[in-house]
């Protein structure tokens, strides 16, 4: 180790995709890299965002749209942030009440995760709410600019359900998201985990989707650090940025899954049972009482180019924004957001260890099959699969018309 460590404060939030900053700082592969890692634990993203905004937090376990916001002039006390890792792919899903679960089962919904299914049987149940003049659904997202936002508006609306207008969306912090389902004051919610499995263990809702089905081999969270200091101090955040890939490798590695889960569980960082953190780790989802789904890529940390910063998915995030209206489509915009993603960053930290890298800084979102790239070491990256469940794709050089062909779906 650096007889003088680069010393990094790190926000995080309790969740199970916090993984790779616990890992770098919990297995040493920080300590590895001459880094001297300060994790702190948050109680929301809003908390994260500020005391990145304002010097405490040199970098930051964030939502992945959340730097593109802030660059955006679109939160309070923006501050630049740049974005030269990603920390996964996957991660979340859609958990609904026992009581909506039984509606959407009257209309034909079956446990078996269809984000297709599950949602032409909410939208019957929210057609037949209208006809009787009941309150619209109250569903649950983390944070206006979060993936989890985005993912279950992009399904409601693919499914005929407007997000605005059908259903009321409303912001939770992830640990009191099992709570508000339990209590009634919500009717479903999109988080990560273990907040979905929470609700299943706890006998109060059943998972009716996942975010690997939505969009699988989608972003979500990512590493957000403050632009001043990443300019000021290239080196530290090189040197953070391998620990935390050798982090990615170790929590990949299924031979570590119990491990994993042990650490996370801790109070410092989780807090929540080891069992809770299980089933994203290994892909064998409890989805209602007696019920299990394996789902293969459910949570994936290292493979197929997971914690590289693509700039498509910079911009299928602000394609999102500009849908609903949180943002005015301008091209000064769309380069901002594109330019938050800094795969140039990655490529630089990782070329010393030889790792495979890809060619390009952005791809064809949801078209299924990818390309193979090649490290120095002769080592190849397997891009893919990924895909969206509605068929569409996003190709990041058409960003207009994208945009143009999006809308929200009639109000039913």
């Amino acid at each position: 180790m650096s007889e003088a460590p680069h010393e990094i404060a790190a926000g995080f939030m309790p969740l199970l995709d916090s993984a790779l900053v616990v890992a770098a700082h919990e297995k040493g592969f920080a300590e590895a890299e001459g880094v001297a890692l300060k994790l702190v634990r948050e109680t929301s993203w809003a908390n994260i965002r500020d005391r990145l905004a304002v010097g405490h937090f040199q970098v930051a376990h964030v939502l992945a749209p959340m730097p593109i916001a802030c660059n955006l002039g679109l939160t309070p006390l923006a501050a630049r942030s740049v974005v030269p890792m990603a920390l996964g792919l996957g991660g979340n899903a859609v958990t609904v009440s026992n009581a909506l679960w039984q509606a959407m089962a009257g209309h034909g919904a079956v446990l078996d995760l269809s984000p297709r299914a599950a949602g032409k049987a909410l939208r019957a149940v929210v057609v037949a709410r209208g006809r009787q003049g009941l309150p619209p659904l109250r569903f649950a997202v983390v944070h206006p600019h979060s993936g989890h936002n985005y993912d279950l508006r992009y399904w409601l609306a693919a499914c005929g359900i407007d997000p605005d207008r059908s259903v009321e969306i409303v912001i939770l912090p992830p640990p009191l998201m099992a709570d508000a389902l339990g209590s009634g004051v919500v009717d479903g919610y999109c988080v990560g985990e273990p907040w979905n499995t929470a609700a299943v263990m706890l006998g109060t809702g059943r998972i009716a989707t996942v975010k690997a089905k939505i969009w699988r081999s989608s972003p979500e969270k990512v590493l957000a650090a403050d632009a001043r200091w990443a300019e000021a101090a290239p080196e530290a955040l090189a040197a953070l940025l391998r620990a935390l890939y050798r982090a990615a490798e170790w929590c990949a590695d299924p031979a570590n899954g119990q491990e994993l889960a042990a650490i996370l569980s801790a109070p410092a960082y989780v807090g929540r049972p080891a069992d809770w953190l299980m089933p994203a780790l290994t892909g064998h989802l409890a989805i209602g009482p007696d019920a299990a789904m394996e789902v293969e890529d459910f949570f994936v940390p290292q493979a197929r180019g997971a914690t590289f910063p693509w700039k498509s998915h910079a911009l299928w995030f602000y394609s999102q924004m500009a849908r609903w209206g949180q943002v005015l489509h301008t091209p000064a915009n769309a380069a901002l957001a594109r330019e938050t993603y800094r795969p140039d960053l990655y490529r630089a930290a990782l070329k010393p260890l030889g790792v495979a890298l890809p060619g390009a800084n952005a791809k064809v979102e949801g078209a299924l099959t990818r390309p193979t790239a090649v490290g120095s070491a002769g080592a190849s990256l397997i891009l893919g699969p990924d895909g969206f469940f509605d068929g569409s794709l996003f190709d990041p050089d058409d960003l207009d018309a994208y945009i143009a062909a999006q809308g929200a779906a009639e109000a039913v």
